[in-house]
C-alpha cells in the first residue's frame, strides 16, 4: 500500500550497525538517510520529513524515548521503530506507550525481520493517513452538505411563505357564501393549491389545482397558476370588457400557458364561477379526481363532468357544466391525496366512501378534518387539499 520508494531515517551511534541497516534497506528499494545521534537525527527529521524512523534506544545527547516524544509532536503519523540491545521490558513498554510502531532486539540476525517491520509500519501509516484524508473529506462534505441544507431550508422557508401569502383568507364569506380550505403538504412545499375571489360585483370565482409531482418544482407551478389567473382577471378588468370569464376558457388559457412554459408539469384542476344574480354555478373539470361532492339535506353526491388534464395536450378543450345552487348546501373539493386516507382497498371502494364521509362530516371543513383524522396525519405520500364552499348550513 505504501509508496515504492519510501524514505527512511536511521539513527544509531554504532556506525557499523547503522551502515549495514542502511545498505540492506537501500537494496530493498528504500531511500535511506542516516544520523549518528538523537539531536542530529531530530534535525535531519525536521529537514527531510522521512516516512519512517528507525532509532537506537540508547544514544548520547538524546535517547530513543525522547526522540519518539519529539517526533510524535512534530508528525504524529510518522512511525518509529525502536532498536535496543538491552532488551529491558520496561523500555519496550515505554517505547510502545509513546507510540513506537515496533520494538526489535539487537543484534538482528535476519534483517528481513526489520524489512518486514518497516513495510508493515508503512502500510499502517498509509492506512491511517488515508483514513484521515477520507475523514477530512467526509467532514468537509458534511459541512458543505449542511450549508446546502441550510440554504435549501432558507429557500423552502421563503417558498413556503410565498405560498402562504398567495392563499386566500380562510374562512372567507361573501354574499352569504362561506369558503374555507386546508392544505397538508407531503413535503415542506405543496403542489396543491386553492383560490377563491370576486370576479366582479355579481360573480365569485374559485378553483382547486393539483400539480403533478411534489416539492419545490410543483410548488413553483402553483405560483404560476396564481399569476395566470390573476393576470387574466386584471387584463379583463383593465380593458373594461369583462368577458364571460367562463371556467372552460380559464382552463384553456392555463393549458396554453403551461404548455408554452415547457416546464414538464401538468395540473388536474376544477374551476368554477358562481353568479349571485342567478344563483347558478358554472364549472369546468380538467382531468380532476375525485369529483366535487355536493351535500344537500343530509345527502351527498358527486357532480358530473370530465376533461383532460391541464398543460398536457395542445388540442385539449374544456366543457362548462351548470348547476342551480340550493338554498342550503355545501360543495367539497378534494385533491387526489385524500384517497390515501379513505377507507377501502380499491379506487372504486374509496370513491364510494367519499360522499359517505362528507355526510358524516355534515358537509363542513371542521367535520371533514375530524372524519379524516387530518390532525393526526404524519407522513403522507401525496399532498392533500380541501376546499369547502357552503351556504346556510345548520
Amino acid at each position: 500500500m505504501h509508496k515504492a520508494s519510501a524514505s527512511l531515517l536511521i539513527i544509531d551511534d554504532d556506525d557499523v550497525v547503522r551502515e549495514s541497516l542502511a545498505a540492506y534497506l537501500e537494496d530493498s528499494g528504500f531511500k535511506v538517510t542516516q544520523a549518528t545521534n538523537g539531536l542530529e537525527g531530530l534535525k535531519v527529521f525536521e529537514h527531510e520529513l522521512p516516512d519512517l524512523v528507525i532509532c537506537d534506544l540508547r544514544m548520547p545527547q538524546m535517547d530513543g524515548l525522547e526522540l519518539i516524544r519529539r517526533v510524535s509532536e512534530m508528525a504524529v503519523e510518522t512511525p518509529v521503530i525502536v532498536l535496543s540491545g538491552a532488551g529491558v521490558m520496561s523500555d519496550a513498554v515505554e517505547a510502545l506507550r509513546l507510540g513506537a510502531a515496533d520494538y526489535l532486539i539487537k543484534p538482528l540476525e535476519d534483517l528481513a525481520v526489520l524489512e518486514h517491520s518497516v513495510r508493515r509500519a508503512l502500510d499502517r501509516a498509509f492506512l491511517r493517513s488515508e483514513n484521515r484524508r477520507y475523514r477530512e473529506k467526509l467532514e468537509t462534505a458534511n459541512r458543505e452538505l449542511q450549508a446546502s441544507l441550510n440554504l435549501l431550508q432558507e429557500d423552502q422557508n421563503a417558498g413556503r411563505q410565498v405560498q402562504m401569502n398567495m392563499l386566500p383568507e380562510t374562512p372567507w364569506e361573501s354574499e352569504g357564501l362561506a369558503f374555507s380550505h386546508q392544505i397538508i403538504p407531503s413535503l415542506y412545499l405543496s403542489g396543491d393549491f386553492v383560490d377563491y375571489f370576486r370576479v366582479d360585483a355579481r360573480r365569485i370565482g374559485f378553483y382547486l389545482a393539483d400539480v403533478s409531482g411534489h416539492g419545490a418544482s410543483s410548488a413553483f407551478v402553483t405560483v404560476l397558476l396564481k399569476f395566470m389567473t390573476t393576470r387574466l382577471l386584471y387584463e379583463s378588468k383593465r380593458n373594461d370588457m369583462l368577458p364571460e370569464f367562463k371556467p372552460s376558457d380559464v382552463l384553456g388559457h392555463i393549458n396554453r400557458g403551461l404548455i408554452n412554459c415547457n416546464l414538464g408539469k401538468h395540473v388536474t384542476m376544477l374551476g368554477g364561477v358562481i353568479d349571485l344574480d342567478t344563483d347558478r354555478l358554472t364549472y369546468s373539470i380538467g382531468g380532476h379526481l375525485p369529483l366535487p361532492v355536493l351535500y344537500v339535506d343530509g345527502e351527498a353526491r358527486y357532480l358530473e363532468g370530465r376533461g383532460l388534464p391541464v398543460g398536457l395536450f395542445d388540442e385539449a378543450t374544456y366543457e362548462d357544466h351548470v348547476l342551480d345552487l340550493p338554498k342550503s348546501f355545501s360543495l367539497s373539493l378534494f385533491s387526489d391525496g385524500i384517497l390515501d386516507v379513505l377507507p377501502g382497498a380499491t379506487l372504486k371502494e374509496k370513491e364510494t366512501a367519499l360522499p359517505e364521509q362528507v355526510v358524516a362530516a355534515g358537509g363542513t371543513l371542521d367535520g371533514l378534518r375530524q372524519v379524516f383524522g387530518l390532525a393526526k396525519l404524519s407522513e403522507m405520500p401525496d399532498d392533500i387539499a380541501l376546499l369547502v364552499l357552503s351556504r346556510n348550513l345548520a
